[in-house]
């Protein structure tokens, strides 16, 4: 397998080290805006061979990749920048006749008019709307195979095929208790993906109503996080899971909330207010042209360095209840890790290691010729076991707690 990895931040430069001690591929192309930090992530691992080379580009050049593409006879694209550039990769990879990886959907639009109560654009539909196309090509777009989306997915159909009858709600459910020296405020992903998925309104799943939005940051609850985080409030908030889930698994209802904190819920609700969350740009005093959000993200830390400065353990995971052998059951599924075991083994910190390591996973399966099919589809279209099992042998175990 030849692989183009467009993205050497800090996802990109994760499953360099993730991947760098696999087999399972013959040369991976790490790619990026910015040619020196693809040439770093490259340069930084321990690979005697030529299974890693470094090149530059614009993701949002779609005929640019499609060359790149091409003339590296790669087989697959993997996508680790953040959503903006989801469709000028996709339609990069179809025009290549290559297979496709990304870890977040094509972006949203709220409805114009009825924003808190009725679905826009939702998350991926640019996507499906190509599916016959990849379908007919042969060629597989498997999307949103991060860890939420992605590993989240998996928990879902797994619970639905091993675990349950019958399903009344599947509620993916993320939390912490990460801190980091010498910063009041410092998100552990990309604060502009956080900002589109917190500040976007929330959709819900129910069978007997379809896709709904509802306000940012409603319905909040406290959930106990397993391995020592404890309880942390979560709210509901924009995400892949809802979009994804339902057109493979059945179930009643489906949610995502996520525990952000009351601090980071006003910081999010302040940046909106100031209109710092836009991405349209605006003019400044000397005539230059910038994107509100482009500034903020400048001016906060890079996740991708924070490591060294982080404490504590991330939690992602998804939250299942129904019906087993005519007995009600709730379970909690969930993949924790621990910063200080993420920066010791691999250097990088819990968020971004957690993101990295459910490509890797897939695309291990798509080389083995595990996973297969065609089309545009998420994680839940696949038998599940194998992921899993995959992933502890990578040494990141998995569990399941009974509620």
């Amino acid at each position: 397998m030849r692989v183009l990895l467009v993205g050497a931040g800090g996802v990109g430069t994760a499953i360099t080290r993730i991947v760098a001690r696999r087999s399972f591929f013959d040369h991976i192309i790490v790619a990026d805006y910015d040619l020196s930090r693809a040439e770093a992530a490259v340069a930084a691992l321990d690979d005697t061979g030529t299974r890693f080379s470094a090149a530059q580009i614009d993701a949002s050049d779609q005929e640019a990749v499609t060359a790149l593409l091409t003339q590296g006879r790669c087989d697959v694209l993997l996508n680790a920048t953040d959503p903006r550039f989801v469709m000028p990769l996709f339609e990069a990879a179809s025009a290549a006749g290559t297979h496709y990886l990304d870890m977040a959907m094509s972006l949203s639009y709220p409805h114009p008019e009825r924003p808190y109560e009725q679905c826009g654009v939702k998350l991926g539909d640019a996507q499906f709307e190509r599916a016959a196309e990849w379908e007919k090509a042969g060629r597989l777009a498997l999307v949103g195979v991060g860890v939420e989306p992605g590993l989240s997915d998996v928990f879902a159909r797994y619970a639905a095929e091993e675990l349950f009858d019958e399903i009344e709600e599947i509620g993916v459910r993320d939390g912490a208790n990460l801190t980091v020296d010498g910063h009041d405020f410092a998100p552990s992903f990309s604060i502009w993906t956080t900002i589109e998925e917190c500040l976007n309104p929330p959709v819900i799943w129910e069978k007997d109503r379809g896709w709904f939005t509802t306000a940012p940051f409603s319905e909040p609850e406290v959930f106990d996080f397993p391995e020592g985080i404890g309880p942390v409030e979560c709210v509901n908030v924009e995400h892949e899971e809802v979009l994804l889930i339902p057109r493979w698994v059945d179930a009643e209802r489906v949610t995502f909330k996520y525990g952000l904190g009351d601090e980071f819920i006003e910081t999010l609700k302040t940046l909106h207010k100031l209109g710092l969350d836009r991405t349209e740009k605006v003019t400044v005093g000397d005539g230059t042209q910038v994107s509100p959000r482009d500034v903020v993200a400048a001016c906060l830390p890079d996740p991708a360095t924070l490591g060294d400065r982080m404490h504590g353990k991330t939690c992602a995971g998804t939250w299942v209840k129904g019906m087993k052998d005519g007995k009600p059951r709730e379970v909690y599924l969930y993949h924790v890790v621990d910063n200080q075991w993420s920066m010791r083994e691999y250097g990088s910190q819990a968020v971004v290691w957690q993101t990295a390591i459910n490509p890797v996973v897939a695309l291990e399966l798509m080389a083995a010729g595990t996973w297969t099919g065609s089309g545009v589809l998420g994680a839940e279209a696949f038998d599940p076991r194998p992921f899993l099992d995959l992933l502890n042998e990578y040494g990141s175990p998995w569990g399941l707690r009974d509620q």
